[in-house]
């Protein structure tokens, strides 16, 4: 099943490849596969818990400019966001894991939106990354958000 940019986001994920035919060549042969990319070379990724990290996509999402890709993992619940390079080795943030150079993504097709790792917001091919500021700044809404409604809870 293809959607929408999908060619574009292929060719945009596979330029991070170090052989980027063998990595087309994986997910030609089976789209429900993966592929591992290294980070730091296009994009990095910070990964957060996952209920956090949806309540901050709900906030990026509402903003003008579109968040850049996001995965997500079936088993950890955890989501990746990706961010311009770099920006893992100088993020900090309690609870938010970085990885950039030296680390290596599993990355599924960009078509697949269920299953293992999986795509919460699809690359759009064009490079858009997500930007770090905005991304720690709907972080800090969701977790206030989150630490209001457990307390009109407690209340309750």
């Amino acid at each position: 099943m293809a959607f929408p940019g999908t060619t574009t986001a292929v060719e945009w994920l596979v330029a991070a490849a170090p052989d980027p035919d063998a990595c087309r060549w994986e997910w030609e042969g089976d789209p429900l596969g993966v592929a591992l990319l290294p980070a730091g070379r296009l994009w990095d990724l910070l990964v957060t818990p996952g209920e956090l990290g949806r309540a901050a996509l709900g906030v990026l999402r509402r903003l003008p400019a579109p968040p850049g890709p996001v995965l997500a993992a079936r088993t950890t619940g955890r989501l990746g966001f990706f961010v311009p390079a770099g920006t893992a080795s100088r993020w900090i943030g309690t609870g938010v894991r970085g990885a950039g150079r030296g680390s290596w993504i599993a990355v599924p097709y960009p078509g697949r939106t269920t299953g293992g790792p999986h795509w919460l917001h699809l690359p759009d091919g064009r490079g858009t990354l997500t930007d770090p500021a905005l991304l720690e700044l709907a972080l800090h809404e969701a977790a206030g958000r989150t630490l209001a409604r457990e307390r009109t809870r407690g209340r309750a």
